[in-house]
């Protein structure tokens, strides 16, 4: 009886209504709320749209053509945070939303119709060219509205009216800074290698002369030049070897003060879309998901703190503190719910692979190579200032 009145409801709803409502629904799932008759809902129309062979999120093909330069920028982070480089694909539906109805009305019409039309015409380079035309148009006009306060809090009020997240107005304000920085990305993204499958001193040699071009002329986008980098990435907390490679030693001091520090802070927030992920997976009690899920929050959390030297009286190990202290929590609930002599996957310390033999091993490998690393530089030091004192 519930399932049919819920059906019905449903139905009687638009489907972008539809769409939009799942995506909320989801982004409140993974914020923890608890939502009476929320799962039957998310439930039926997972199914619609399963059934349809279409997913909820899914913009119209002119709104796509101008999302494009976004596509290696967007990430499907926790909702109750932003990411540093990324743009949450969920706010592209909201934000197209205002362009389309509030800030170019009239442009925006004019441009669905032209590209929809090329579209069936069949002319994508045509397409692609109005999508980029209307782009810097877009892109001209923000920066005029942004500039006021007054005019930035109404557009927090417009995009409210079409998503409940709370990221939404931050996106955009990203989306101006990546439009404005397009063509270098593009660009750079194109000269980046497709996979980073070993991210270590070769690799890093052939990848930092890009980004040091790219921050000479687009210091405020470098979090989207690291982004692109990351994306590349497996595992995700290598970034901060561009990091530490810049600095003068491996002190949290010294890697705070490089270009791209903010790679540490990216992968904190990466930390924190593990940990959304943790809750929703013990939620639907799908523990060989959290099991994975764990594994990578240790691996990287051990990686920050042996990388970086002194990196718990830093800002970054107190962020991390606080971030493991709530997951430990939520594994330690987890655990409770079974009687003490019965083990929990999750309790294992195999979890923490550091702590093998393996780990270990690795743990010195690094530290050795730190060591040899910081001679090599300290007779280049030595040399340099030899030379310099015989001229």
């Amino acid at each position: 009886m519930i399932q049919t009145r819920i059906k019905e409801f449903l139905q009687r709803l638009t489907p972008p209504t539809r769409s939009n409502l799942l995506e909320e629904l989801e982004r409140l799932e993974l914020c923890g709320a608890e939502i009476p008759g929320a799962g039957e809902v998310m439930e039926t129309l997972r199914a619609e749209f399963r059934g349809g062979g279409q997913t909820q999120k899914r913009n119209s093909a002119p709104a796509r053509y101008f999302f494009a330069p976004l596509e290696p920028l967007l990430v499907e982070g926790s909702p109750q945070h932003g990411t540093t480089g990324g743009i949450q694909r969920g706010s592209l539906s909201a934000i197209w939303e205002w362009v389309s109805r509030d800030l170019l009305p009239t442009m925006a019409r004019d441009y669905v119709k032209n590209v929809t039309d090329l579209i069936a015409s069949d002319k994508q380079r045509e397409a692609r060219q109005a999508a980029t035309t209307f782009q810097t148009k877009v892109a001209k006009s923000m920066e005029n509205i942004l500039s006021s306060p007054d005019s930035a809090g109404q557009i927090r009020s417009r995009l409210a009216f079409y998503t409940a997240s709370p990221l939404a107005f931050d996106d955009l304000a990203k989306m101006l800074g990546a439009l404005r920085a397009r063509d270098e990305l593009a660009k750079l993204n194109e000269a980046l290698p497709a996979k980073l499958t070993r991210f270590e001193d070769a690799e890093i040699a052939k990848i930092a002369p890009l980004l040091d071009a790219f921050a000479k002329t687009r210091r405020e986008q470098v979090p989207f030049a690291l982004m692109l980098v990351a994306k590349r990435l497996k595992p995700h907390w290598q970034l901060i070897h561009l990091a530490t490679k810049a600095a003068s030693n491996k002190t949290a001091a010294s890697v705070a003060a490089t270009p791209y520090a903010v790679a540490v802070a990216m992968v904190l927030d990466r930390l924190e879309d593990k940990r959304g992920l943790l809750r929703l997976a013990l939620k639907q009690e799908r523990i060989l998901v959290a099991k994975e899920i764990l594994v990578d929050i240790y691996d990287t959390e051990f990686a920050l703190r042996v990388r970086i030297d002194q990196f718990a009286e830093s800002d970054w190990g107190r962020r991390l503190d606080a971030l493991m202290a709530s997951i430990t929590e939520l594994v330690e609930n987890e655990i409770s719910r079974f009687p003490d002599n019965v083990g929990h996957v999750l309790g294992s310390r195999r979890l923490r692979r550091q702590n093998t033999l393996s780990g270990r091993l690795t743990y010195w490998a690094w530290k050795s190579r730190d060591i040899a690393n910081d001679g090599v530089a300290l007779c280049k030091e030595i040399l340099g200032s030899s030379e310099k004192s015989r001229a």
